[in-house]
């Protein structure tokens, strides 16, 4: 077994067998299921009861009913009653929500709730209508026949209206947890060069390893805990929309989009996580690291909000360049994918440029990681680093 494995699996069971870890996984697998959920929590069906008296109640119980099964997640149900003192007793009672009694009045405790409300009016103009056409010698069933006018087409280039969407969610998602997971995991990589730097356990470590295999080690190690949280995610988050039944039918291409992240995701974390390291390597106290990684910091935001404009622009100009050029691809082009259908070419192309930009600063942040680590005490300027580096 090399020294690069040797470290990597130093790192992996060193992170995940801390509380912090183990936790977050579990808090952040348990939201993800809550948030696939919600739309099916808050928008789901509801059941009304409803009490009729009156001549009209057959036709406004089949009013109700035919209001419901358009509605699809609605179920009322009816209790018919003899007359108004009956129907107000069950209102009273709690037996029904409420009843309406000969089409003109609607009796409740207190204030009927705002989506029955706008059911039983709906029925009772329907009603109300039949009666007044019929009364006029008009034949309703003709007059509605002749009113049913059907919604235009509507032709999406990129799926349904209702796929859209779901895509757009779905990008909007991929950006906040990209972004998460890459801030987290290169800060973990970030704090375990400062620790080690600082404590001098580095010195040691390099009696048996060589610098760059330790940052190699370091940066494969955590970057495994990094895509298992990526996987666990996308798994538990896809699993809760189907069992649920919040997105019953997800867009054609959904799970390729869901690859794709991941694979954006480790590109673009081999390119920050070697900059987050050689950036720490400057430093050797934890009260340091954050001042001296505001740069490494503010570029990574940068992309997480041009990710968020590439959801809702997925066709702008902007959005076109920034999901080539590195390293905003990282965070751009899955979320453009997840939108819109994307040329081959193009996505070869960003891939391939994001690789270089992966390789290059991986290469000179080897470097100046190797000839700062072990300067230890005063900060090392990025002059020197540099100068070193070169």
């Amino acid at each position: 077994m090399n020294a690069v494995t040797l470290v990597a699996r130093r790192e992996i069971d060193v992170r995940s067998r801390t509380k912090g870890f183990r936790y977050g996984l579990l808090v952040t697998a348990v939201l993800v299921a809550v948030l696939a959920a919600l739309p099916k929590l808050i928008g789901g069906g509801s059941d009304y009861t409803v009490g009729l008296a009156g001549q009209q109640a057959d036709r406004l119980q089949a009013a109700l009913a035919a209001q419901a099964a358009q509605a699809g997640d609605v179920t009322v149900t009816v209790t018919r009653y003899a007359d108004e003192a009956a129907a107000r007793k069950g209102v009273e009672d709690g037996d029904v929500e409420a009843a309406v009694v000969d089409n003109a009045t609607v009796i409740a405790k207190t204030v009927v709730g705002d989506s029955l409300a706008v059911m039983l009016d709906t029925a009772h103009r329907a009603v109300a209508t039949e009666a007044n056409l019929t009364a006029a010698g008009l034949d309703p069933a003709k007059v509605g026949q002749a009113q049913r006018v059907g919604p235009m087409k509507a032709v999406s280039l990129n799926g349904t209206g209702e796929d859209a969407t779901i895509r757009r969610v779905l990008a909007m998602v991929i950006v906040v947890i990209l972004f998460m997971l890459l801030i987290q995991v290169c800060t973990w990589v970030a704090m375990g060069v400062v620790e080690e730097k600082g404590s001098r356990i580095v010195e040691i470590l390099l009696t048996a390893v060589r610098p760059w295999q330790l940052l190699a080690g370091k940066v494969i190690g955590l970057g495994v805990l990094g895509l298992s949280q990526v996987i666990v995610i996308a798994v538990v988050g896809l699993a809760a929309a189907q069992i649920t039944g919040a997105v019953p039918d997800l867009p054609e291409g959904t799970y390729g989009v869901v690859a794709g992240a991941v694979v954006w995701f480790l590109l673009g974390y081999v390119f920050y996580a070697a900059m987050f390291a050689a950036i720490a390597s400057l430093v050797s106290r934890q009260e340091e690291l954050s001042g001296v990684l505001t740069p490494a910091t503010m570029l990574l935001m940068a992309s997480y909000l041009v990710g968020f404009v590439a959801a809702g622009a997925p066709d702008s100009t902007l959005t076109h360049v920034l999901s080539i050029v590195p390293p905003f691809s990282a965070m751009v082009m899955p979320v453009r994918s997840a939108v819109v259908d994307v040329p081959l070419w193009e996505t070869g192309l960003a891939a391939g440029l994001m690789i270089v930009a992966a390789v290059a600063v991986l290469l000179l942040g080897g470097r100046i990681y190797q000839r700062a680590v072990l300067r230890t005490g005063a900060r090392v300027k990025w002059r020197e680093a540099l100068a070193s580096a070169s």
